[in-house]
């Protein structure tokens, strides 16, 4: 059988106050036309879809209107939450995407109730098993592993043992003669960060090593890190990556779908397909003029710009003036010695909640492990308390 993995959308995401709906349209129209063109029988969507746990009605329109229009293809479609998403409105909404056959998953569910999907290929009739992980917080790494159990215990374990006994749950559906596959949006021991993901939910407690996924596993469709790569392991261990780079960070990634072909009895081949959609982002140096004179190779780029001249009163205007598509602008620490701390004051107005508190430790100079951890912990559980209360 044949599917198409693909994550980490992050529709509604804005690069320093710039829109890119348009891009983020232009990127899932050619996601459907590759999965349409390979006459795919599945696609998985492995988390983070959206931006934000409170998209606009914007993004939300363009996530929903790219899903069913993978499902107008005849294919099984499955997505489940990352750590950007909010499970409790997935799982709200499941029902009715259930009744237009795209199955979305918010929360963590046991085999028997929505964790593990079945289907056979519409190619060859392929029993293909699906086992769902949606990203899990420190807080309810515990309840979904007190749900697997089934006991009332407070689990104090490491969290990367809490999610091998969730996996261990769920892949154990797995058969000799079918496609086993597992969906899951987590941080993998050795992965290598893309440059956009939130890091105080990227480390620490929240990794696992591969080897969580058995070798009975077809292949393991991974997102929450957004550069293409595997990890070695006794089955594939792939993240798809970040269609869309997300922020100057990423802007070296290679943006890809992964075209997988798998047999209940061969290993998966892999092929990256690109998705070329999304406009491309740059840093550039020079001097004003220097610039001006290396505009028209630039293109239609997003730039990051750092101007090699000392600071002086409407500098920023005149970069603006002759590269309209400059997002920032700095000047070299070369130039300026009180330049690199004031590149350092970004905009604090836009953002989540984790990306604007890393910017003021970075701003701060804290650089404390301990903190960023306590700050998600606490973040998950205002989200948590937000989602029981808009559920009840």
């Amino acid at each position: 059988m044949k599917f198409l993995h693909t994550s980490d959308w992050h529709v509604g995401k804005q690069l320093k106050g710039r829109d890119r709906i348009d891009e983020q349209r232009a990127v899932l129209r050619e996601i459907v036309e590759v999965a349409g063109r390979n006459e795919v029988d599945a696609v998985l969507i492995s988390g983070d879809l959206y931006e934000n746990a409170v998209p606009s009605a914007a993004a939300q329109n363009l996530v929903v209107r790219t899903l069913l229009a993978l499902r107008d293809l005849g294919c099984e479609v499955i997505a489940l939450a990352g750590n950007h998403d909010h499970p409790g409105t997935f799982d709200a909404f499941r029902p009715l995407m259930g009744r237009s056959g795209i199955n979305l998953l918010g929360n963590v569910r046991r085999p028997d109730s929505g964790g593990v999907v079945r289907f056979k290929a519409r190619s060859d009739g392929q029993d293909t098993t699906v086992a769902l992980l949606p990203f899990l917080s420190q807080r309810y790494a515990v309840r979904a592993a007190n749900l697997m159990a089934q006991t009332p215990s407070e689990n104090v374990g490491a969290y990367d043992q809490m999610v091998r006994d969730v996996l261990e749950q769920l892949c154990g559906e797995f058969h000799d003669d079918t496609v086993n596959l597992a969906m899951a949006h987590l941080t993998v021991t050795g992965g290598a960060f893309g440059g956009g993901e939130r890091q105080a939910q990227s480390i620490f407690e929240y990794s696992v090593p591969a080897g969580v996924f058995p070798a009975e596993c077809s292949y393991a469709a991974l997102g929450h890190l957004h550069r293409r790569q595997a990890l070695p392991a006794a089955c594939p261990v792939v993240y798809s990556g970040s269609p869309v780079a997300v922020d100057f960070g990423e802007q070296d990634n290679t943006s890809v779908v992964c075209l997988v072909e798998a047999t209940a009895s061969t290993p998966a081949r892999i092929t990256d397909v690109p998705i070329t959609s999304a406009r491309k982002l740059r840093t550039v140096h020079g001097t004003v003029a220097e610039l001006e004179a290396l505009a028209d190779s630039f293109g239609e780029d997003y730039l990051r710009v750092w101007v090699r001249e000392p600071a002086r009163a409407g500098l920023r205007e005149a970069v603006s003036d002759v590269l309209p598509n400059a997002l920032e602008v700095r000047i070299d620490p070369e130039f300026s010695g009180s330049a690199e701390r004031s590149a350092q004051h970004r905009d604090r107005t836009t953002g989540s909640p984790q990306e604007l508190f890393e910017r003021y430790c970075e701003q701060s100079g804290v650089k404390d492990d301990a903190v960023a951890r306590l700050f998600a912990q606490l973040s998950d559980e205002v989200t948590a308390a937000g989602s029981e209360g808009a559920s009840a």
